[in-house]
């Protein structure tokens, strides 16, 4: 097994993760984290999947082939590492400023420019006198014509250098591109059984009313062992209720669980919506748009009411995207685990 990191870029971001994921799924690997940010350039998502590495060239050729994907790069993931998105906007200390242009100054001399053409010989043969042409700087190239000479009674014209359009001011002030924040991933530690054991029996008295109390755990725990410890409150909740509504169903196969155990379960819980084997969940009260994801919850809770069910050895349970994340809402993708 190996673990890869995802980038793609794409021009819109609604479905973006619905897409991809489906995609991660059908080839046979498993999806570990996500991350969704806007840019200038497009949406940018980066994805954490797990899977067999025979199955790598199948999922490059699968993004290749997708529509909505402009580019993208796979690239093996190390833990504790974080990788700036190979498409997101260059950041700079200072942001740059514009020369200054040059304006002609009536008293600097011009130089002279270079010939593009070759002479004309009609002009060459008869010879001009270069002291009866008064000395006038030029804001544009323009035939010159011969000044006649003033007449003695007239008074000598003084001439003034008129600029006919003149430059617009250089910009004393920049705004900097709007700065986005790299993307810190956490190590886990692990979840914090202790005060999984302390809050587990407040879920199961005030069942099916747990959003209090997970909230308050969330917020207790260290961050490093936020996601695990819902995790596993949710494993320990969902065996509880298999346990005492389920049991008695006896073995299923999965499409049957996820239709008779999972989908009533978890619509106890929050609204769903039940699509094949994924479930969509809206409104997550522990997935806010703070960027703090709290489908761990769910998956622990589903994987503790449907691993004892199915016929099958073990069932991976994963998220597809989240509401935290910029989805419109949670997916939850259930299948056997390739593992």
């Amino acid at each position: 097994m190996i673990e890869l990191e995802i980038q793609t870029l794409s021009e819109t971001r609604e479905g973006l993760l619905i897409d991809v994921g489906g995609i991660v799924v059908a080839t046979g690997f498993t999806l570990l984290r996500q991350r969704l940010a806007q840019d200038p350039h497009g949406a940018l998502l980066t994805m954490v999947v797990r899977g067999p590495s025979r199955k790598q060239r199948a999922l490059e050729d699968a993004l290749d082939a997708h529509e909505r994907i402009i580019s993208f790069e796979i690239s093996p993931f190390v833990q504790g590492e974080t990788r700036p998105h190979f498409a997101a906007s260059r950041k700079f200390a200072h942001p740059p400023v514009a020369p200054r242009p040059v304006v002609l100054e009536p008293d600097m001399p011009t130089e002279a420019a270079p010939a593009t053409a070759a002479p004309n010989t009609a002009a060459v043969a008869a010879p001009v006198d270069v002291f009866a042409i008064p000395s006038v700087v030029a804001t544009r190239q323009e035939p010159l014509v011969e000044a006649e000479p003033p007449h003695a009674s007239e008074p000598e014209l003084e001439l003034d250098f008129i600029l006919p359009h003149p430059p617009a001011p250089a910009p004393t002030h920049m705004e900097p591109e709007p700065f986005i924040a790299p993307f810190v991933e956490l190590v886990p530690t692990g979840p914090d059984e202790s005060a999984v054991e302390a809050a587990l029996p407040k879920l199961l008295g005030r069942y099916p009313q747990v959003f209090p109390t997970l909230l308050t755990l969330e917020k207790t725990v260290d961050a490093t062992a936020r996601e695990q410890s819902l995790w596993l409150a949710g494993q320990r909740l969902g065996r509880w209720i298999f346990n005492r509504d389920y049991a008695a169903l006896g073995k299923l196969d999965l499409h049957e669980a996820i239709e008779r155990i999972g989908t009533p379960a978890l619509g106890a819980l929050v609204e769903i919506e039940h699509r094949g084997e994924q479930l969509h969940i809206r409104h997550s009260p522990l997935c806010t748009e703070d960027g703090h994801p709290g489908c761990q919850f769910f998956n622990g809770y589903l994987e503790g009411l449907l691993g004892p069910a199915v016929t099958a050895e073990a069932i991976s349970i994963f998220t597809l995207c989240c509401r935290s994340c910029g989805a419109d809402e949670c997916v939850l993708a259930i299948g056997p685990d390739f593992a």
